[in-house]
């Protein structure tokens, strides 16, 4: 054997074991000389490796409270988020490609006008409980996500639903208004099926995904064993147990990965990613997205419910600064409303705000603020580097003349005591597949995670058109009307963009990145295996 073909043979067995990414693996074979379409059918065959079963998978997460709740209606953090999607099975999914993968339901149907579709329910999924799962259950949990004291984050998408019924094994949902992209709504990640519809006991922890929970110690861990019965055990379920414990902390956190205590982490530090990737046994995974980093004001409480306040301070941040010290480059800036080129239909026409320190000074004195400090809340988990991004912004803020000052929360309870809550804050929205699923999550005026408290009869007005209208070409076009609503009259300052930035040890198998969310849209731990 030649050495060509031996290097070609230990890539190989590099992608099969998951110690090699497929831009990795590409681009070694094609310097050998192998064609980019053959290194890229190699690398898919070597990546559909047995994987293997058995062991502990770790991960350390940032993103996890004391106050955390595993019922999956209020989700707000991304610990909270992956531990839902480990116990919990929705009706679909989003791959990573965009397309919608069927889970509990196994077909999906729409009339023309699409204001009816029909869910048939996959056969012999079982809770973990033992009871199979119905129809039945799939309408309750709908159906307790639409009451307002549930306090869902899925409020907003679930609204729009007039009558739900179940009927064999077949759930037929009637909009009052047509929506192409109702099955992307159903993925959202608050709507977990559960027994009974969750109506008993939410926070249970009862549903029909891979693991069942075995230990839930919010703010610390969360262990979970293989649910024996998994539906989809031939595609999920490799370890006997998975564990997320939770570590806030960012230097705690890599040198947990570092030592072997974790297999992978969320978040890493933009500032360290050159230094990680040359750490032994390490892999820097690295997924764009649609993802974003926010300062929200809430457009509803003195002094932000003046729109020239709020235009001042939107003009008085520097993107570009943000984007290149934040993120270290790792990202895109943003433009004030949630959707980016990740989003279909996105209007690349809309100006980009830049920063303008003489026209924020404007619009400060046009407003007549009385001079008192404007306090913005952060805390470091808010999201990667939110203690130093708002410093920047009080900087700049500062530099037009306008008196922002930065107010540090403690992590412990940020999103239940201070975001939603307190009218100017940093936060973080990890974007969703579709432009009707963001907007009706966070900028619906009824949503509960309406968390700028922007309500806009007309914006409302555009969206619910927007769903109902199937010609691409219109659909955009209401969705740019709506951009620039949100643009120049909401309480969103977005910034940026971030790419989703994780590492994980080399022995594990099977990642995939996902531009949904993290670790892979929190299916790590079910996808993965250690080699």
């Amino acid at each position: 054997m030649d050495d060509k073909h031996r290097q070609l043979d230990w890539m190989v067995a590099q992608a099969k074991a998951g110690r090699m990414t497929r831009r990795e693996f590409v681009g070694r074979t094609t310097a050998l000389g192998v064609s980019a379409g053959l290194a890229s059918a190699l690398f898919g065959k070597a990546a559909r490796a047995e994987p293997k079963k058995g062991g502990i998978l770790r991960a350390g997460m940032q993103g996890g409270e004391s106050t955390n709740s595993l019922d999956p209606a209020l989700a707000a953090s991304e610990v909270p988020f992956a531990v839902n999607m480990t116990w919990g099975e929705m009706l679909v999914d989003v791959a990573p490609d965009g397309s919608i993968e069927h889970r509990i339901a196994e077909e999906i149907s729409s009339n023309a006008d699409a204001t009816e579709w029909k869910f048939k329910i996959r056969q012999g999924v079982e809770f973990h409980d033992g009871k199979t799962v119905t129809a039945e259950d799939v309408v309750a949990t709908l159906k307790r996500h639409t009451d307002e004291k549930s306090q869902s984050g899925a409020l907003g998408i679930v609204q729009g639903i007039a009558e739900m019924k179940a009927e064999g094994d077949m759930v037929t949902l009637t909009l009052a208004a047509g929506n192409a992209d109702l099955p992307y709504l159903m993925a959202d990640y608050h709507l977990v099926i559960q027994p009974g519809g969750g109506f008993d006991n939410p926070a249970a922890g009862i549903g029909a995904g891979a693991y069942k929970v075995a230990v839930n110690e919010p703010g610390v861990r969360h262990v979970f064993e293989r649910h024996a019965n998994y539906w989809d055990a031939a595609n999920g379920a490799h370890a006997d147990q998975v564990e997320i414990i939770v570590i806030n902390d960012n230097t705690a956190r890599t040198a947990a990965l570092q030592s072997g205590q974790i297999h992978m982490m969320n978040r890493v530090d933009p500032k360290i990613v050159e230094l990680l990737k040359g750490a032994p046994g390490i892999t820097i995974e690295h997924a764009p997205g649609r993802g974003h980093y926010v300062f929200i004001m809430h457009c509803d409480k003195p002094p932000f419910d003046n729109n020239d306040l709020r235009m001042a301070l939107k003009l008085a941040i520097n993107r570009k600064e943000q984007v290149e010290k934040i993120l270290g480059g790792l990202g895109s800036v943003g433009n004030d409303f949630p959707i980016n080129a990740a989003y279909p239909l996105f209007d690349d026409t809309i100006p980009q705000r830049e920063y303008d320190a003489a026209a924020a000074a404007e619009y400060y004195r046009k407003s007549g603020h009385d001079g008192s400090p404007i306090i913005l809340r952060t805390a470091p988990g808010a999201f990667p580097g939110a203690v130093d991004a708002a410093n920047l912004f009080a900087a700049s803020a500062n530099a037009a003349g306008i008196p922002l000052q930065v107010k540090l929360e403690p992590d412990d309870g940020y999103w239940s005591n201070v975001w939603n809550v307190e009218p100017f804050c940093a936060s973080y929205w990890g974007g969703r597949p579709v432009q009707d699923q963001m907007y009706s999550t966070a900028y619906l005026s009824t949503a509960e995670w309406n968390d700028t408290k922007f309500r806009n009869a007309k914006f409302d007005e555009l969206l619910i058109a927007a769903r109902a209208e199937l010609d691409q070409d219109k659909r955009k076009a209401l969705y740019s009307e709506m951009a620039h609503i949100l643009r120049d009259e909401g309480g969103l300052i977005l910034p940026m963009f971030n790419d989703w930035v994780e590492a994980r040890r080399n022995e594990v198998a099977g990642w995939e990145p996902d531009p949904n969310g993290e670790l892979m849209n929190g299916r790590a731990l079910i996808k993965c295996w250690l080699a």
